[in-house]
C-alpha cells in the first residue's frame, strides 16, 4: 500500500512540475490532510461510543448471550470449531461487532479466530476457515456505525437513512459468499 501511495504522489507531483501547476498541486495536498484530519477526528467520537457498547456488552455477559444465540448455526456452519468455546466465542465476537457496523473492532477478534481456526491446517486453509473470511468480510450489518460515523463528518443531515439499502446489501453480499464458499467447495476437492 506505501508503495501504491508514493507512485501516486510522484505522479502528482510529475504532473505538476510538467504542467506548471506544482501551486495547485501543494494546495490540494494541504486541503487533501487537513480534510483527512477532520475526518479522523469526527470518527474518533463514533469508534470510541461503539467500542464502549461493544465493552458495556461484554462486561455485562449481554456477549456471552449472543454467542448462546449464535451457537447452533455456527456450529453448523464452522463443523472444525464446534468443540472450541473459545474459537465459537471469538466467531460470535466478531459477528457482534459486524451486526453493529464496527469493523475495526471486530478485526482483532477476526484474527484471533482465524489463527485457532488455522491451527492444524498445515499450510492450506480449511473450507470451516474459508467461509469464516467470506462472512467476516461480506458481514451482515444492522447497525452501520461508521458508514453513519464517516456520512455525519461529512454533514449528512441523516446518517442512518441509508439502513435499508446496507441490510439489503449486506444480506446479499454474505449469501452471495457463502453460496460461492460452498460451490467452490463442492468444486475444488483435493486429490489424494
Amino acid at each position: 500500500m506505501a508503495w501504491i501511495f508514493t507512485a501516486m504522489v510522484a505522479v502528482s507531483v510529475l504532473f505538476g512540475i510538467y504542467n506548471g501547476t506544482m501551486d495547485a498541486v501543494s494546495a490540494a495536498a494541504l486541503s487533501g490532510a487537513n480534510d483527512a484530519v477532520t475526518l479522523c477526528v469526527g470518527l474518533l467520537g463514533v469508534i470510541c461510543l461503539w467500542s464502549g457498547v461493544l465493552e458495556i456488552m461484554d462486561r455485562s455477559g449481554l456477549s456471552q448471550i449472543l454467542a448462546a444465540a449464535f451457537r447452533p448455526l455456527l456450529r453448523k456452519l464452522f463443523p472444525d470449531a464446534a468443540g472450541d468455546p473459545v474459537t465459537l466465542s471469538a466467531i460470535s465476537a466478531n459477528i457482534s461487532a459486524n451486526l453493529l457496523g464496527i469493523g475495526n473492532a471486530a478485526t482483532p477478534l477476526g484474527i484471533q479466530a482465524a489463527k485457532r481456526m488455522a491451527k492444524g491446517c498445515s499450510g492450506t486453509a480449511s473450507d470451516s476457515l474459508c467461509r469464516f473470511i467470506v462472512l467476516n468480510t461480506a458481514s451482515i450489518q444492522l447497525i452501520p456505525a461508521t458508514v453513519a460515523g464517516v456520512r455525519a463528518a461529512c454533514g449528512a443531515a441523516e446518517p442512518f437513512d441509508i439502513l435499508p439499502a446496507v441490510w439489503f446489501a449486506s444480506v446479499l453480499s454474505v449469501a452471495a459468499g457463502l453460496l460461492a464458499a460452498r460451490v467452490l467447495q463442492c468444486l475444488w476437492r483435493p486429490g489424494p
